[in-house]
C-alpha cells in the first residue's frame, strides 16, 4: 500500500450487514472501491441539489412498444391530452436545468370502453356510467429536446405552448395593501 502525504485519507465504517453491497461495488470498480463511492456520492449530490431546485427525475418510454427508456431531470411545465378518431396524444412539456425544454409525445391507436361482462359500454362508456374499464391500445411515443420557446411552439398543441409559457412566464403579483 502507497501513501501519500497530499491526498486525504477518510475510514468508512461498514456495517456487516452492508459488506455484500460494498464488496460487489468494488468487484465492479475494478477493485477501486474509492472511485465507485465518489461516483455514486457526485450522482447523489446532483440529485439532491436538483430536487432541492423543484427538478425532479422523469424515466418515459420512447419508441415503438416495446420501447426503450430514457431518464432526464427537469420540471414538469405542462401536459395536453387530446382524443380524435379513438386515438390519443399526450403531451408533456419539461423544463431542464440547463435551459433546454423536453417535450414528451404518447400516441395511441385507440381506446377501448367495456363493461363488467367484458361488452362494449358504448354511450354509458362515454358518460363513465355503471362499472366501466378502459384500455388504451398503445403505438408509439418520441421525445424531442429543443433550446427554447419558439421550438416548443413547433411541436406541441397552441393551448399546451399558452400553458407552459405561463409557467415559465408567470404573471407578476399585485401587492394590494388593504
Amino acid at each position: 500500500m502507497r501513501y501519500d502525504a497530499d491526498v486525504p485519507n477518510k475510514t468508512i465504517y461498514v456495517s456487516d450487514d452492508d459488506m455484500p453491497i460494498y464488496s460487489r461495488a468494488q468487484e465492479l470498480a475494478g477493485g477501486n472501491l474509492s472511485a465507485a463511492i465518489a461516483r455514486a456520492l457526485r450522482r447523489f449530490v446532483d440529485l439532491e441539489e436538483r430536487r432541492r431546485e423543484g427538478y425532479k427525475e422523469f424515466t418515459v418510454r420512447v419508441g415503438p412498444i416495446p420501447s426503450k427508456k430514457i431518464r432526464f431531470t427537469g420540471v414538469q411545465l405542462g401536459e395536453w391530452t387530446s382524443t380524435s378518431n379513438g386515438a390519443i396524444e399526450n403531451v408533456r412539456v419539461f423544463g431542464t436545468r440547463s435551459g433546454k425544454y423536453v417535450i414528451h409525445t404518447e400516441r395511441s391507436e385507440g381506446f377501448t370502453m367495456v363493461d363488467s361482462q367484458g361488452k362494449p359500454a358504448g354511450w354509458r362508456g362515454h358518460l363513465g356510467i355503471g362499472d366501466i374499464s378502459y384500455g388504451v391500445i398503445p403505438a408509439r411515443s418520441t421525445l424531442d429536446i429543443v433550446d427554447d420557446l419558439d421550438g416548443v411552439r413547433e411541436k406541441v398543441p397552441p393551448p399546451l405552448y399558452d400553458i407552459v409559457v405561463s409557467t415559465v412566464h408567470p404573471a407578476p403579483v399585485e401587492d394590494l395593501e388593504i
